[in-house]
C-alpha cells in the first residue's frame, strides 16, 4: 500500500509584545493574549479559547453544511458547546455539543446530522493524534542561513 503523500503547512508565529502572540496562516493573522490574571492584557482571546472555539465552529460548520446540502432551512439552528472540567487534572474531560434543530427539521435526518458533526476534522486529530516534535534553532545572523542536519 503506497504511503500517503505528505504536504507541509507552515504557520509563522510572532511576538508583538507583552503576552501577545500572533500566528499567520493562509493569509490570516490570528492574535492571542493572556487574561490579566495570567500576565496578559486580555486584548485578544487566549490560545485555549481559540482552540475551544475552533472545535465548536468545526462541529457547527458540519451541521450547517449538512442542512445546506439538503436545502433544509437553518433559521433557528443553534449549537452550544459545554466543557466539563476535571479540576484535579486541570483539563476538560467532556466536551459536549448540543445542537438545537430548526423548526420543521426532518426527523429522518436527526441521526445523520449528528454523524455529520462527528466528521469534524479537528475531532479526527484527537482520534489519531499527531506526533509533536520540537526543534530549537540557533539565532539567525544577517546574511547567514541556518542549516539543520
Amino acid at each position: 500500500m503506497p504511503q500517503a503523500e505528505k504536504k507541509e503547512k507552515r504557520l509563522e508565529v510572532t511576538f508583538p509584545g507583552g503576552s501577545r502572540v500572533a500566528c499567520s496562516i493562509d493569509g490570516w493573522v490570528i492574535e492571542t493574549d493572556q487574561p490579566g490574571y495570567a500576565g496578559g492584557e486580555g486584548s485578544a482571546p487566549a490560545p485555549f479559547q481559540h482552540f475551544l472555539s475552533s472545535l465548536a465552529n468545526c462541529f457547527g460548520y458540519y451541521a450547517l453544511a449538512f442542512c445546506q446540502s439538503r436545502d433544509i432551512p437553518t433559521e433557528g439552528l443553534r449549537l452550544t458547546t459545554v466543557c466539563e472540567k476535571n479540576r484535579e487534572q486541570r483539563r476538560y474531560d467532556v466536551i459536549r455539543f448540543e445542537l438545537e434543530l430548526p423548526e420543521g427539521f426532518p426527523e429522518r435526518y436527526t441521526r445523520a446530522i449528528q454523524t455529520a458533526m462527528l466528521t469534524c476534522s479537528i475531532k479526527r486529530h484527537f482520534e489519531y493524534p499527531p506526533e509533536f516534535r520540537t526543534l530549537v534553532l540557533p539565532a539567525r545572523r544577517t546574511g547567514e542561513e541556518v542549516v539543520n542536519s
